[in-house]
């Protein structure tokens, strides 16, 4: 089954020049825009595998964020806002007016971006293992064992990205990955946003997750016991789908 799954040809494959760097994204199915976002030093390959729960009621977008996967390595140092504005200057580009959005960690710190660079973009979104918030700086064990170095630790590395340039680059940029959203920012985010957070995610602060949950204006938190960061993932992959889908089909 997983080899008819990665088989699968998309409508749209192609690489195209946003702010200045190049930027990779593949296009499946028919209906309303969907952006699947990939988590950081991951590509658009991670969401391979759910593209025929989707692809039947929604068109599909897999996107390689800046400086990952077949878009091209980071030139600049890591900016959450700059890769969330390269993704805007994408939708402008593919002249889309409104899209859904599911984005995993790194991905969903991007759409928390987006919905404030461009508030009437994003209909509704779906954030996995983030929140908008996020330091490596409370983490120092990540930084340590998150090395080129220490590459062959992390298996999707060599299958994600085009060569040791990209990933040298990512495991560099990994010390600048800090993201931090203000309860007026919070406040001021117009689409509907589910929350799914792993109660058993150590990268994710109950307390900070309560904060967003009090401060968005419209939000559901949906938390998974003994489920760590890919909440999406594995045993509850059809629990998610399911879900996943009744909530990007309200409106």
């Amino acid at each position: 089954m997983s080899t008819t799954i990665l088989s699968q040809t998309s409508k749209i494959s192609e690489t195209v020049l946003i702010n200045g760097k190049t930027l990779y994204y593949e296009v499946y199915g028919e209906g309303k825009p969907l952006f699947l976002l990939h988590g950081y030093t991951q590509s658009s390959k991670s969401w391979k595998s759910y593209i025929k729960d989707y692809e039947k009621e929604y068109e599909v977008y897999l996107i390689d964020l800046t400086g990952h996967g077949k878009s091209e390595p980071f030139k600049e140092d890591l900016s959450i806002k700059a890769v969330s504005e390269d993704l805007n200057s994408l939708i402008k580009h593919l002249q889309l007016e409104k899209i859904k959005a599911i984005g995993f960690s790194f991905g969903g710190d991007v759409l928390y971006q987006l919905a404030l660079i461009n508030p009437s973009i994003i209909e509704s979104m779906i954030t996995i293992g983030a929140v908008g918030t996020w330091t490596i700086n409370d983490f120092p064990e990540y930084l340590k064992a998150f090395t080129f170095e220490n590459r062959n630790n992390f298996p999707w590395l060599k299958t994600s990205h085009d060569g040791d340039e990209h990933i040298k680059a990512m495991m560099y940029q990994f010390k600048n990955y800090t993201i931090k959203l203000s309860d007026k920012e919070l406040q001021s985010i117009q689409p509907e946003v589910l929350i799914m957070i792993g109660d058993d995610d150590e990268g994710m602060d109950l307390e900070e997750v309560i904060r967003v949950k009090k401060n968005l204006p419209k939000s559901d938190l949906w938390i998974l016991p003994n489920v760590s960061h890919g909440a999406h993932e594995g045993e509850n992959k059809n629990n998610f789908i399911l879900k996943s889908k009744a909530f990007l089909s309200k409106k």
